[in-house]
């Protein structure tokens, strides 16, 4: 490959999509590294080590280096980047990409310093931050180059950011930390204090895709729920219905809502009858949860549209945005170059 390639990569709390320039998305692979205790070894990264998620020896654990959208174990994400961007792109001695990296928009100075450190480590030629609204705005294929405002949810694993943006910048935003992850939480809760119940996450990822919901449903839904009985310590399995996931996703759900109602009130009169008229587009893997759109237009009165893809959405606009950095505000986009 060539000296300089340019990498774009959604560096998400439950996955990491790397899009490289020319070809698309190339990468799509949970955020999970196994490492052997002992030996400091990484014995699998991306599916293989989510599939080891709960199910490992004492030696053996599986980790998940990011947390809320940013870098909470900075070696595992060094070499969780590394083997990423190798698989994606090759490898040589001469290989050094350069790199945009998302970032949530309420992240910290010294949050931004560590994933620059993190990708330069991991073999990138230069690093360039780009806030993560921006970039879904961009892979929703909306225009933000104009004046009009454009309102984007971005609800992913650990973070979910809200942002209204006019002339390629961002005017009024909100990150939270409530998303994917949360919803995951609030079920594994919801299990135990209802059913008595303890179920893992991957349960609870597969019964809000499943049978989890943001508004009632036209038609129930069931799933068959199968875990550890906390009384009596033995496996069970119990039948749970939409409705009750409703009632178990609402708090998390509330939360999203009123940081959307938040940033809409601090939106400037102009921006906010633009955003009336084209309505709110939400992007991410929180997109996907059954009834989303319905829940925030009732607490808004804004239309609200799903994007083509929503999961893609932030790598998508990664790569575009690598050829059309001139458009963008230097507030969106900070780069950072290695020293050679």
């Amino acid at each position: 490959m060539a000296f300089n390639e340019e990498v774009g990569i959604d560096l998400g709390t439950a996955n990491v999509l790397v899009y490289v320039k020319g070809k698309g998305i190339v990468l799509n692979e949970p955020s999970v590294v196994a490492i052997n205790e002992d030996t400091n070894e990484i014995l699998a990264v991306g599916e293989e080590a989510r599939k080891m998620l709960g199910r490992t020896p004492a030696n053996i654990v599986a980790v998940r280096p990011l947390k809320d959208g940013v870098i909470s174990d900075y070696d595992v994400t060094e070499r969780m980047l590394k083997y990423f961007i190798r698989r994606s792109c090759g490898s040589g001695r001469f290989f050094k990409p350069r790199i945009m990296i998302c970032v949530p928009s309420g992240v910290t100075e010294v949050e931004k310093r560590a994933v620059i450190e993190a990708a330069t480590q991991a073999g990138g030629k230069s690093v360039l931050l780009m806030e993560e609204p921006v970039a879904a705005a961009i892979g929703a294929d909306l225009d933000i180059t104009g004046p009009d405002g454009k309102m984007v949810i971005d609800i992913g694993g650990g973070t979910s950011d809200i942002a209204v943006i006019s002339l390629g910048t961002i005017v009024t935003s909100m990150s939270v930390k409530v998303a994917g992850d949360s919803l995951d939480e609030a079920i594994i809760k919801y299990m135990r204090k209802e059913h008595k119940l303890y179920i893992g996450e991957r349960t609870a990822e597969e019964m809000k895709m499943t049978v989890g919901t943001a508004f009632p449903r036209e038609q129930s839904a069931s799933y068959e729920c199968r875990g550890r009985d906390l009384v009596t310590g033995l496996p069970k399995s119990i039948v749970v219905t939409s409705e009750e996931m409703l009632e178990a996703l609402d708090e998390p759900l509330q939360t999203i809502c009123e940081a959307v109602h938040q940033v809409l009130e601090n939106t400037p009169p102009e921006l906010s009858a633009d955003i009336s008229t084209t309505g709110i587009v939400i992007t991410g893997g929180g997109a996907l949860l059954h009834g989303i759109d319905r829940r925030i237009k009732k607490r808004t009165g804004i239309d609200v549209i799903i994007a083509d893809d929503p999961k893609s959405c932030v790598a998508i606009g990664t790569g575009k945005a690598l050829n059309s950095l001139n458009d963008l505000d230097s507030h969106s986009v900070n780069q950072h170059r290695q020293i050679l």
